[in-house]
């Protein structure tokens, strides 16, 4: 699945029988210390839209940020969409998501001792997200290893459940969730079904995304430069992407004409 050699070649532009899928956070919109504080640039969310309606709805977002939280970042856009790793999960932009019901009760200790921990660790950021729980240190990278001891003992004791890293941060995710298994479900109906996957995302839990595009003969994008990655094209950053996505939208312009 690596790839020692972190050059690779810049995303060709789509066609029109590709199927989009976004990573949101790294991929779209920097990251920052709270997530709650990110905001999507206009013309971004306007080029997404674009190449929506070119490619007849094919475009998703795979996220590990809730539906809600989506929709609200892209409104009033809305499209498919995979929230907390696929474990919420919108095949169709006009129909009602597929949301399984909030069984995690049982994280109510993890959430208390998560909260203890970042008392004790001042920067250390707790998520709660209903049926997860992200563990950010962006603004306190000094105690990632309190944070990724915590995490390794936790873990033990919560039966369905995974962990899932990331760029500063850790997260309590249910097993059987991945953005892999999102892409693959997206692409087993319409608008998607038949087309070439191509997923574009930054971070480890993209890989999974990666991955699955890449068995589905499609290819995939990865935002910045790491080695190890499954990825078959890369970008440099959010603005790279915000510039092919605008290309994109561009072309669907000039080709409408």
């Amino acid at each position: 699945m690596a790839d020692a050699n972190p050059q690779r070649p810049a995303p060709p532009p789509l066609d029109d029988a590709c199927a989009l899928f976004l990573d949101v956070d790294g991929t779209l919109v920097e990251f920052e210390a709270d997530p709650a504080g990110v905001r999507l640039l206009p013309q971004v969310r306007e080029a997404v839209g674009a190449i929506s309606d070119r490619l007849d709805g094919a475009v998703a977002l795979v996220s590990g940020r809730p539906l809600a939280q989506l929709d609200l970042l892209f409104a009033p856009l809305r499209l498919p969409a995979a929230g907390l790793h696929g474990h919420q999960f919108r095949g169709d932009a006009g129909t009602s998501a597929d949301i399984p019901e909030d069984t995690s009760s049982f994280l109510h200790d993890l959430h208390r001792d998560a909260a203890h921990l970042a008392a004790a660790h001042p920067g250390v950021l707790v998520e709660h997200k209903g049926v997860s729980l992200a563990l950010h240190w962006r603004a306190a990278p000094v105690h990632s290893q309190a944070v990724a001891g915590f995490a390794r003992e936790r873990i033990a004791t919560l039966p369905g459940y995974r962990l899932q890293p990331g760029d500063h941060v850790v997260e309590f995710v249910p097993e059987g969730a991945d953005k892999g298994r999102a892409l693959e479900r997206m692409m087993a109906r319409a608008p998607f079904a038949g087309r070439v996957p191509v997923f574009v995302g930054d971070d480890l839990t993209d890989e999974f995304g990666f991955a699955a595009a890449n068995r589905g003969g499609g290819w995939s994008v990865l935002v910045g430069n790491r080695a190890d990655s499954a990825a078959t094209h890369a970008l440099a950053d959010t603005r790279a992407v915000h510039a092919w996505l605008q290309a994109n939208a561009m072309h669907r312009e000039a080709t409408a004409r």
